[in-house]
């Protein structure tokens, strides 16, 4: 076999015997080479997941692996997509004034650690516009009022149609998306928030936070729905604080958080380790 393009095949279904073996044969049969499986049976809803990273002969395309996988996929009556490794993602990030997520995915980025393409950085505020210039990558601001925000988002998606973005980063942007686009986006676009809701809501969530005492701050990163940040949760993680640390300590701690479980969010899902079952996820590690 002469290796070419590495692949990932995402499968949802009814939970049914045989799935494993029929979608193992068929690689096999395309002299393909399994690098990587996992699957998961939710016995509640009783829905089965699989997540299969593979590498395929020199040649093959998603078109030729389609043509091949279909009467599988029929037989099962799976739902399923395969995606193409060496096609890099391409990713619009939204941010406001707040930077320490942006830079962060910039920073990634360029290390490849996250292995992505940035086609632009769109603003309410000018803030990032030079960050964003000195990186090359395209800015755009876009200013929200009550009065312009159909208007703009109308724009918006005009612009994630021209760049063919597929996955838009919320990366401390501070404004609600209408539940328009929400829908227009479902399973597009990743936020990411502190993990206080919904005890502090509102502005200086961590100051009440201070004042309350808590003894830990997190950060949670899931998609945009109509809910507002009550969307399918991708990861979470927290950090420890005590009686010591004051309001700048923990916002230093939480803004740290944020970025980690942001990107850790996104880098699960540009290797499509993410898959959604109702209102949570199936994250495949």
């Amino acid at each position: 076999m002469t290796i070419g393009t590495d692949f990932v095949l995402l499968i949802a279904s009814e939970d049914r015997k045989g799935i494993v073996a029929a979608v193992a044969n068929s690689l096999v049969s395309q002299d393909c080479n399994i690098v990587e499986s996992a699957q998961y049976g939710d016995g509640h809803s009783g829905r089965f997941f699989m997540r299969v990273a593979f590498r395929g002969p020199n040649g093959m395309t998603t078109d030729s692996f389609t043509d091949a996988f279909t009467p599988v996929a029929t037989a099962f009556r799976l739902d399923w997509r395969i995606h193409d490794l060496n096609q890099k993602m391409r990713a619009m990030i939204m941010v406001s004034q707040g930077g320490h997520c942006l830079n962060d995915l910039l920073y990634r980025t360029s290390t490849n650690r996250l292995p992505m393409d940035v086609t632009s950085i769109v603003s309410n505020h000018t803030t990032w516009q030079r960050r964003a210039e000195h990186e090359g990558i395209a800015f755009h601001h876009m200013p929200i009022t009550p009065e312009n925000k159909l208007e703009q988002e109308a724009n918006l998606l005009a612009m994630v149609e021209e760049q063919g973005v597929d996955l838009i980063i919320l990366a401390r942007y501070m404004q609600v998306l209408s539940d328009q686009l929400c829908r227009k986006l479902d399973g597009r676009v990743i936020n990411i928030h502190h993990s206080f809701l919904p005890g502090f809501k509102g502005a200086k969530p961590y100051h009440r936070a201070h004042e309350r005492g808590v003894k830990m701050v997190g950060a949670t990163a899931h998609y945009v729905t109509a809910d507002l940040d009550e969307g399918p949760i991708i990861t979470q993680d927290v950090s420890i604080v005590d009686h010591a640390d004051t309001v700048e300590d923990l916002i230093a701690q939480g803004q740290d958080t944020e970025s980690r479980v942001l990107a850790r969010a996104v880098k699960l899902h540009i290797e499509h380790r993410v898959m959604l079952n109702g209102n949570r996820t199936v994250v495949f590690k």
